[in-house]
């Protein structure tokens, strides 16, 4: 018991408002051990989150009523007269007794790291801050420590490899015969590189990558040495590599430091890259715990089957994904309680490619054809001229054919959002072609002023009415679908709109018969176009989006990291409905995603992309197996396979 640093004893949790009281943590128990890693996962709703506030001592006594034990032990304070400290309730705690564990011995990294800090205070202060709140230190040591902490996470270099530089810079210097004016230029180049050291304290948020944001959220939570740290959904919505590279760095200060680690998310393939121990969540209560052996190699709750089950496979090929309703049926009874049965059929669709229906051929006639395409962001210089364009596409060029998923991946920054744009002629390009059906859709793009629109009158307007006809034949569907709908208009509304604005269906109960469709074909019951966008869950507006881009019967559709924010469960249901809407109204796909398994599970070709420009284009197959560079076998290896690697105790 002395090696027990959390015991977590029938934990419940329930929020009261004014219709209902909402039941989100229902009677849960487990332990962490010190130096150990559990993993707790499950779908959004389950509890996860909800669990990691309450052991905070995050959530509001106004809202919510927390009841059971959490007892938490200081492990950095044992020593060899004081070898087994209690356990201490961190329910029964006041809130000024709270604060010296939350942030000192308990510490967490949130999901949304731009969200957790504030954009208005630097990088620096935010970490000193963080310091001098728990710790007795002076403005020098906690600027000392922020620099140490941020090496430690690997966001500026060691020591050792700044003296490496400063090293180099000074063996240059002696083996060239150079005036003395140069030899201070050089002195103050050896400087500038130092101060690297200390130049990221003073950025902002905004102007640092989404990986080096969480890196900061890191070294906040470990500033004050914690015995425990809490990693919510830390890498959700980080590129593969990325996702990677974080993965490892936690694991390597857990095994540095000594450190436990609740570590939360909705994927089973990342669990198994980090964590010791698994408690799986459903609706609250925990349905299955144990080793992460045991639960991988045998599942014995059928939700964990399903979650195991969800995510796209790399091995083989197969056309339909299992979902959780493959594996269970839920039912709540008279008196509440939720009853789940498993289900005793066989899922056929993950037994390999040799059981699958013949798989859709695309067309060889191409759609969408892409010349030498150049896209480029001015950069401004002293008094606002353009000093240079920052090429964002930088000379690709690609078809697409009718009936076909072409998967465009690639990591953060690479242009996959700024080529679809493109192609829709929603920005200018540079240089280059898009042919759309046979016909350069590139000049219909019009920065002009709205002087030269008024002088050139008929040019522009013939241009804005194929623009609006070229919007009936390709759309898109956006990664975050809360900020893509309007939350003032109902789902009703929303899908309606697009025809209202190309005048499709002049009458209304047309118009609604067509929503009540859409709203069918995505699973979804006409009888909620009503409702609002806030009242559904990210699947389902996400779901909404897609009947949307189908409302004036496009051709060509691009979907835009349309799955990398939703649970596992839930994103294998949207890609069998993706492809399911292609073999029904034949459409054509460009699907981004930075997840080359999704990526390579919907495509029929994939086009890998770095740094703007395309890297390697082929058979999904072939891509996987038999890739060409070495950055698309970077991208291969960081993908979470379920391997399990256990941290050492």
């Amino acid at each position: 018991m002395e090696n027990i640093v959390l015991d977590v004893k029938n934990l419940r949790v329930q929020f009261e408002s004014d219709e209902k009281v909402v039941q989100a943590v229902n009677d849960i128990s487990f332990q962490v051990k010190r130096g150990q890693t559990l993993g707790i996962v499950g779908e959004s709703g389950s509890g996860k989150s909800v669990t990691s506030l309450a052991i905070m001592g995050l959530l509001s006594p106004d809202t919510s009523q927390v009841s059971g034990e959490i007892l938490f032990r200081n492990s950095n304070n044992l020593n060899e007269s004081q070898p087994n400290s209690e356990l201490i309730n961190l329910l029964q705690l006041s809130p000024q007794e709270k604060q010296q564990y939350r942030g000192g011995q308990i510490a967490m990294i949130f999901q949304e790291p731009m969200s957790s800090l504030n954009p208005v205070y630097t990088i620096g202060f935010q970490l000193i801050e963080a310091i001098k709140q728990h710790e007795q230190v002076s403005p020098r040591q906690a600027m000392w420590k922020a620099t140490s902490l941020l090496q430690e996470v690997k966001l500026i270099p060691s020591d050792e490899e700044l003296l490496a530089r400063v090293e180099a810079e000074i063996a240059e210097i002696n083996s060239k015969n150079i005036t003395q004016e140069k030899r201070d230029e050089k002195r103050e180049a050896m400087q500038r590189v130092n101060d690297q050291k200390r130049a990221i304290l003073d950025r902002y948020p905004h102007e640092l990558s989404g990986g080096q944001l969480q890196r900061v959220m890191i070294a906040i939570a470990i500033s004050c040495n914690p015995t425990l740290l809490i990693a919510d959904e830390p890498t959700t919505a980080l590129d593969v590599t990325v996702q990677a590279t974080i993965l490892d760095l936690l694991r390597e200060l857990c095994s540095r430091r000594g450190m436990s680690m609740i570590f939360i998310t909705h994927d089973l393939g990342v669990i198994a890259e980090i964590a010791d121990t698994v408690a799986v969540m459903y609706r609250g209560k925990i349905v299955e715990k144990g080793t992460i052996t045991s639960l991988f190699l045998k599942p014995q709750h059928p939700y964990t089957k399903g979650l195991l089950a969800c995510r796209p496979p790399l091995d083989i090929q197969v056309e339909r994904l299992p979902t959780i309703s493959d594996f269970m049926e839920v039912e709540t009874t008279a008196t509440g309680e939720l009853e789940i049965r498993e289900k005793n059929t066989e899922i056929e669709m993950i037994k390999g490619s040799d059981s699958l229906p013949q798989k859709r051929q695309p067309s060889t006639t191409a759609l969408l054809s892409v010349e030498n395409l150049r896209v480029g962001f001015k950069v401004s210089g002293v008094f606002g001229e353009t000093k240079r364009l920052l090429m964002a596409v930088n000379d690709v060029s690609f078809q697409v054919y009718q009936g076909e998923t072409l998967g465009l991946v690639g990591e953060s920054g690479c242009g996959k959002s700024t080529l679809a744009r493109a192609l829709l002629q929603l920005i200018p390009v540079v240089s280059g072609k898009v042919t759309f059906e046979g016909e350069d859709i590139t000049k219909l793009y019009s920065p002009a002023s709205t002087f030269e629109k008024i002088k050139n009158y008929k040019k522009h307007k013939k241009y804005h009415q194929k623009r609006q006809e070229l919007r009936r034949e390709m759309q898109i569907v956006f990664q975050d679908p809360f900020s893509s709908l309007d939350p003032r208009l109902t789902i009703g509304d929303t899908i309606m709109e697009p025809m209202l604005i190309h005048g499709v269906s002049k009458a209304g109960k047309e118009r609604r018969d067509r929503v009540a469709y859409l709203l069918e074909r995505v699973e979804m019951k006409p009888d909620w176009m009503g409702r609002y966008p806030h009242e559904f869950s990210g699947g389902q507006r996400q779901r909404v989006c897609i009947a949307r881009s189908l409302a004036l019967n496009p051709k060509f559709i691009i979907c835009d990291e349309s799955v990398s924010a939703l649970d596992v469960s839930v994103q294998a249901q949207v890609l069998n409905l993706l492809k399911e809407l292609q073999a029904e109204f034949g459409l054509t796909y460009i699907f981004i995603s930075h997840d080359l398994s999704v990526v390579k599970f919907i495509s029929d070709r994939i086009m890998v992309m770095n740094r703007g420009k395309i890297e390697e284009i082929g058979q999904g197959e072939d891509i996987y197996h038999r890739p060409q560079t070495e950055y698309t076998r970077q991208l291969i290896a960081s993908i979470p396979t379920g391997n399990i690697k256990p941290l050492a105790s």
